[in-house]
């Protein structure tokens, strides 16, 4: 089954026209997933609903999957596609960002991250798992796939976008990501009030800069992503903030016609701007 979601991650057009100098996938595990108990086994079951876009659900073995663009300049970053941790939307907040990084000399890497969560005492135990390895893998691999190696960063949806912040947030210093962008995450905000932030999300001053992209009409309030951004303000840590005033949840690469479409053109200039577009 991992061939048949290779295959699809290799096939898929995208809405770009790019010639990725290279696509490599590796396990985030080699010997086998820690943690197994509670996850069924491999199925990578692709289902695709009444909207057109793609699923992947049943993962219990993480893949790591590199697009590499024909001129790098460097800088990488592990792409976590939204889900509520039941699944993974693999192609427009996955693999179809990879290949729009292609367009601006960043190397994509889709991370195929464990689901559905199984313990909802600690649904995210797993998930946090595979991003710490697949950090980890990324620096590893840095010369071979031309990445600086203090210039990997993390961006993902809802979900994803969660995933982003509890790796920024509970991870060592030394193998957080050097930035992230968390596209309408979820989870930030206490259930009972969405304008209290969630109190076991520490922002330090160490925690590394965030670009924050979400829509005001989201079902998953907008509030977490300001909140986030003023617990990042109170800190001092550059960070920047975009709310649209439509575009709803879980946009990502959809074309809608719509100011949100955008996004594309704004992390590219906080990514400019912040130096890690340069070699």
């Amino acid at each position: 089954m991992r061939t048949l979601l290779y295959s699809l991650l290799v096939t898929f057009t995208s809405f770009y026209t790019i010639n990725a100098a290279e696509l490599i996938a590796l396990d985030v595990w080699p010997d086998g997933a820690p943690e197994k108990s509670g996850f069924v086994p491999e199925e990578e079951l692709i289902t695709v609903r009444q909207d057109g876009l793609k699923r992947l659900s049943h993962v219990s073995e993480p893949v790591l999957t590199v697009y590499k663009p024909t001129n790098p300049n460097g800088t990488a970053v592990i792409i976590c596609p939204g889900g509520g941790y039941q699944g993974l939307a693999i192609e427009h907040e996955g693999t179809q960002v990879a290949e729009y990084l292609n367009t601006i000399g960043v190397t994509g890497i889709v991370l195929k991250y464990r689901v559905p969560r199984r313990d909802p005492e600690n649904p995210q135990e797993a998930p946090l798992a595979d991003a710490r390895q697949a950090m980890k893998l990324v620096r590893a691999h840095a010369a071979e796939w031309e990445i600086v190696p203090d210039k990997a960063g993390m961006l993902g949806f809802s979900a994803g976008g969660h995933l982003c912040v509890m790796a920024a947030v509970q991870l060592p210093p030394a193998e957080c990501p050097n930035f992230m962008i968390p596209f309408y995450p979820a989870y930030l905000t206490l259930k009972e009030d969405e304008f209290t932030f969630r109190p076991e999300l520490k922002i330090t001053k160490s925690t590394p800069p965030a670009c924050l992209i979400h829509a005001g009409d989201d079902r998953i309030t907008a509030m977490g992503s300001v909140l986030l951004y003023t617990e990042y303000k109170k800190q001092g840590i550059p960070a920047e903030l975009h709310v649209y005033s439509e575009g709803g949840h879980g946009f990502g690469m959809k074309p809608k016609g719509q100011p949100v479409n955008q996004w594309q053109v704004r992390i590219a200039e906080w990514l400019g701007a912040s130096g890690w577009l340069g070699n």
